[in-house]
């Protein structure tokens, strides 16, 4: 059963809640001021707390805010107890992660039913998160080795190749076997580097001093940069001619090293999951605050259910290449933008076309 935790400072009132609570089987518990409540908090880890909001020692916003920086409360469910609720009292609870409000006087139906409510909200957000933990240690465990298995294999087959034939090789022989070594070593060393990048990246909040940081940053002539990652990329995929480029002049709000990651990524995915002889469009134009920076492609294209879990270790079968990659590039561009206060959005039809918009902030 749920435990339950009642901060309030008028006696009469805790003690009915609590009755009320205790009849219909909940683990209760309560304190008469914000201060125990925190101690009780960190004691009896309720499921949800109803809090009254004037009390002594410590009121119903110093005990919400406490609970909001702590990592392990910050998403406890909490509702407000109070005997007026005007908007702009309203307003600061919401702003500080109330999740509801319950005026007093209130009726025993009043308080039973936001209570289940608010559990039932929790309990399906908990379902959905542990359905998604599942879904990604299934993808880890099928997408990741699938997509480490490629390089290793030509790196282990090149290399038996290499020994077998050394004495019958000419230099130049030697060398091309130890470049096809080199690149696919390097991709292994880049998945290993993305993995490590997302989960450092995870670990941000958007308004940690992290994260200021990095919005501190510029890039002065963005569009130069963001040609020659395109324009390098497609020359490998020996796609040259596939390559659209039209971009206006801009000086972008991040480091050249974040933009060139999130153009890697992007640009990559685009040829990567394209068909040879069809376009890469990379297009670049300024709307007011933002510069807006198309990356499309035609060709595998995703479906919206892709769409909507774009995520690490989301899985991306192509008919294209062998390997469909397991998603990382997305997740690392989506959220290096986020953390910039951009946006990134993707519209695509299946089998035909990917547009991936980003709105950069621009340098002022």
């Amino acid at each position: 059963m749920a435990k339950i935790l009642v901060i309030e400072d008028e006696a009469d009132v805790r003690d009915s809640i609590v009755d009320i609570l205790n009849a219909e089987d909940f683990i209760v518990d309560s304190a008469a001021n914000g201060q125990d409540g925190l101690t009780l908090i960190a004691e009896f880890r309720p499921d949800l707390v109803l809090c009254d909001i004037m009390m002594p020692i410590l009121d119903g916003y110093g005990v919400l805010e406490h609970l909001r920086r702590q990592e392990a409360t910050k998403t406890l469910p909490f509702i407000f107890l109070t005997a007026k609720a005007d908007k702009a009292e309203m307003r600061t609870g919401m702003n500080l992660g109330a999740n509801d409000y319950l005026t007093k006087p209130f009726t025993h139906d009043d308080l039973l039913g936001m209570i289940r409510a608010r559990l039932g909200v929790n309990q399906a957000i908990q379902e959905k998160t542990h359905e998604q933990l599942e879904t990604l240690r299934s993808s880890i465990s099928t997408a990741l080795p699938r997509e480490l298995s490629g390089p290793l294999q030509e790196v282990m087959r090149l290399s038996a190749a290499l020994e077998a034939e050394a004495e019958s090789l000419d230099p130049v022989e030697v060398a091309s076997y130890a470049k096809a070594i080199l690149h696919n070593a390097h991709q292994v060393a880049l998945l290993n580097q993305n993995l490590m990048l997302v989960s450092k990246l995870q670990a941000i909040d958007i308004d940690s001093p992290v994260a200021k940081t990095f919005r501190q940053q510029t890039t002065a002539a963005a569009h130069g940069l963001i040609q020659a990652v395109a324009t390098e990329i497609a020359a490998n995929y020996l796609r040259d001619d596939d390559l659209q480029i039209r971009l206006e002049v801009c000086n972008l709000q991040m480091s050249e090293t974040t933009l060139k990651k999130i153009c890697e990524e992007l640009i990559d995915n685009a040829f990567k999951f394209s068909w040879e002889g069809k376009s890469v469009n990379v297009m670049g134009s300024h709307q007011e605050d933002y510069y807006t920076l198309y990356i499309m492609d035609y060709g595998q294209g995703m479906t919206p259910e892709q769409i909507a879990h774009v995520g690490a270790y989301q899985q991306f079968s192509t008919g294209i290449e062998a390997s469909g990659g397991v998603g990382l590039g997305l997740t690392i561009a989506q959220r290096l933008v986020a953390l910039h206060g951009g946006e990134m959005l993707i519209e695509s039809l299946p089998g035909q076309q990917t547009v991936v918009r980003l709105m950069l902030p621009l340098a002022p």
